[in-house]
């Protein structure tokens, strides 16, 4: 599922950073989200940094991509990008403060390996920050339901909020903490969405939690 996900990212590599154009409302309550729960200051690299849509307002400047054609247009944007996997990432132990996935998780063959990586290369109490699409959610069921029709999430497979923190604790992480946004379908939106703590109601959650460490 990997090959044709990275497939699919290669040939509609524009097409999917134009959505973030066409969806700014969306891009941007996506971000102010992000933001709430993003820890400062520190090293940060984004795992799954697509087209640099996110790390770039984010003030991120390391990323990791296995699309090419989505790793040249980060690399546009400043990004300074690794070609590799979430699931192998290229870094030694211990060399970032926190690491972002935004819309990553969905895609990768094996998450739990990724959540892995992602506390190796963690400093000491550093946090991981999860932006997903809860499949609870009202717009994680439409969504689900019209995965054939999407181009980008036909061989996605989405998880709930619960899940994903389960498997956080499972790890190893800690002080978890999460806030949501999008409460209507993006291609309804007019305004910025409001962030709110927790979840369960909005379609894009943030979830923090920190790399815990064994006395």
């Amino acid at each position: 599922m990997r090959d044709i996900n990275i497939r699919i990212f290669e040939q509609h590599a524009q097409e999917y950073d134009a959505w973030f154009e066409e969806h700014p409302y969306a891009c941007e309550s996506e971000v102010m989200a992000l933001r709430r729960l993003l820890p400062r200051p520190g090293r940060g690299l984004e795992v799954g940094v697509g087209t640099g849509r996110f790390a770039v307002p984010l003030g991120i400047t390391v990323g990791v991509e296995p699309s090419h054609a989505m790793a040249s247009i980060a690399r546009q944007r400043g990004i300074e990008v690794y070609e590799a996997s979430a699931e192998e990432l290229p870094f030694d132990n211990e060399s970032f403060d926190f690491v972002v996935m935004v819309t990553t998780i969905c895609f990768l063959l094996r998450p739990i390996q990724a959540l892995q990586e992602v506390r190796r290369v963690l400093t000491p109490r550093g946090h991981i920050i999860i932006g997903m699409i809860d499949k609870d959610s009202s717009l994680g069921k439409v969504y689900e339901a019209k995965k054939g029709e999407s181009t980008f999430y036909r061989y996605a497979h989405f998880y709930s909020v619960t899940q994903v923190i389960e498997w956080l604790r499972e790890v190893g992480y800690e002080t978890i903490r999460t806030c949501q946004t999008i409460f209507k379908n993006p291609e309804e939106m007019t305004a910025i969405d409001p962030i709110k703590d927790g979840y369960g109601e909005g379609g894009f959650v943030v979830i923090s939690a920190q790399k815990e460490v064994k006395s």
